[in-house]
């Protein structure tokens, strides 16, 4: 039985919670987190709410604010349905990358839990956010929810002045190209609500003056167009329209000759969401990691100095249990690798490196082995690396002993695969190698790119997929994302698979052929 002068220290007793707990909590949180960890956090705005309004935040990607799209409603029933069969839990939390930092909190939950995932959310994932360089670079915390709101108001607007099919035939091949909708190796312009909306109201006068109806009388092309133009000139006008291009949505937004001022004002709406959530595809190991490293490090300091009672220490290490737990890969619920586990441990491993390491440990991380300031380390890696570089660096023999992971030589003509790395110094290598490389976007994502347009002719637009280890595009999904590009566009669209290592054409896609 916990003593009374004991329980006077505690943060809380009992698994219900209030506002005034929850504000108890925080402070104490964010006291350990800023102070014992270093963390640098955005302000915090937390919100507590029903099953049903996460389930609504599911179905809007997670955003506060959001237009309207068939597509967020089927989302919605979708996981409703899951989640009322019992066949989904829903998450504990929420947390919306904007300043202030947005947490959302189950009202279900106990208040063991509630101080869990406030230092997961309000402290991890807030830090993560705001100091990452992919996240300063990439997005705009302090503009995100205004432009959300402009955004939503703006195509509610469009809905009443042009119709919701007219709007929603938009939208449909615009979310179908958000994969393709991102600036992958140079940064965009950040710009305030103001500044947006300054920037739509000169775009929409530039439009209605620049508009000439003729282009829409003209008539379609017969046939072949005209003889294809010099190197010279072709030359000359990829370099003009800054080809090639790898954003689809920018180059038809800023391209296209049939969308409208409001269509266009559309596309660039869902290009700069794409935009907003690149970074997160590139950092769920590490973002991911680094919020639970956080609540795993602040919640065992709490329960040291006696803030935390024993009953809801358990509590918590259950959940956190359940969040970091790892299949093996010949279980059945084994559905790839657990990015909280991985995250957790090389975070922990970094710690033991910095701390105590081994003779293997000094020849491996020269540069951190022994030093002790793992507080640092992990500081500096939080803020300048992604999965696939945090993976190439950090990833230790040791670790991958524990996760006793192996590499697959799985090649297309041969009946069997092939263990290709065991444990030695080279097959270490070639396992984090091998890890790392699952985790960069840029091998995993087909590269589509916009390699010509003849604006002045048939205004043929020449799309090209560089093939990477013989994979091609699955034939359902290319031919309806391509009635979607001609949608945009307008005018003839063909997509050309070229082989990457060769520069063959493997094959080549007309829309006048679907």
């Amino acid at each position: 039985m916990v003593s009374q002068a004991r329980k006077s220290e505690l943060l809380f007793s009992g698994s219900d919670w209030n506002f005034a707990k929850l504000s108890r909590v925080y402070d104490e949180i964010e006291a350990l987190g800023t102070e014992e960890l270093g963390l640098d956090i955005y302000p915090v705005q937390m919100e507590v709410i029903s099953s049903e309004q996460m389930l609504d935040a599911y179905s809007s990607v997670g955003m506060p604010l959001m237009y309207r799209h068939w597509s967020f409603g089927k989302r919605f029933l979708y996981d409703e349905f899951l989640y009322r069969k019992g066949a989904r839990g829903l998450a504990y939390e929420l947390v919306i990358n904007s300043n202030p930092c947005i947490v959302y909190l189950m009202e279900e939950n106990t208040m063991a839990l509630q101080a869990l995932v406030t230092a997961h959310a309000a402290l991890g994932h807030n830090h993560f956010f705001k100091n990452n360089h992919l996240f300063r670079q990439w997005t705009d915390a302090g503009g995100i929810l205004s432009y959300l709101d402009f955004a939503k108001g703006y195509i509610a607007r469009c809905e009443e002045r042009h119709g919701l099919a007219a709007v929603e035939a938009i939208l449909d091949s615009a979310h179908a190209l958000m994969e393709q909708g991102v600036f992958r190796y140079h940064r965009p312009p950040k710009l305030s609500s103001e500044q947006q909306r300054e920037g739509l109201r000169e775009r929409l006068e530039y439009e209605e003056r620049s508009f000439n109806d003729l282009w829409r009388t003209l008539p379609p092309s017969q046939g072949k167009s005209k003889p294809e133009a010099g190197d010279e000139i072709l030359a000359e006008r990829k370099k003009s329209l800054k080809l090639p291009e790898e954003n689809l949505l920018y180059f038809l937004e800023k391209n296209s000759l049939v969308l409208e001022p409001w269509q266009r004002e559309i596309v660039r709406i869902v290009r700069v969401i794409a935009q907003y959530f690149y970074p997160q595809r590139q950092t769920q190991v590490m973002n991911e990691g680094c919020a639970t490293f956080v609540h795993y490090t602040i919640m065992n300091t709490l329960f040291d100095r006696g803030r935390i009672s024993e009953g809801a220490m358990l509590e918590i290490l259950r959940n956190h249990s359940n969040v970091v737990f790892q299949p093996a890969y010949d279980d059945p619920r084994y559905s790839g690798i657990n990015p909280y586990a991985l995250g957790l441990d090389m975070m922990q491993d970094i710690q033991r490196i910095s701390t105590a390491p081994t003779a293997e440990d000094r020849d491996w991380f020269p540069d951190i082995a022994g030093r002790g300031d793992w507080r640092d380390t992990l500081l500096d890696a939080w803020a300048n690396h992604r999965d696939e570089s945090f993976i190439r660096q950090y990833l230790s023999p040791a670790l991958i002993r524990k996760w006793r992971l192996f590499a697959l030589a799985d090649g297309a003509d041969e009946p069997h695969y092939e263990v290709a790395s065991i444990h030695n110094e080279r097959g270490y290598a070639r396992i984090r190698s091998a890890l790392a490389q699952s985790y960069d976007i840029g091998a995993s994502r087909p590269d589509i790119q916009v390699v010509d347009v003849d604006l002045l002719g048939d205004r043929h637009l020449r799309l090209q997929h560089k093939v990477k280890d013989g994979i091609m595009l699955e034939g359902q999904s290319r031919d309806a994302t391509l009635r979607h590009i001609r949608n945009l566009w307008g005018y003839e669209v063909s997509l050309a698979a070229i082989d990457a290592g060769t520069g063959a054409t493997l094959s080549e896609r007309w829309t006048k052929e679907l």
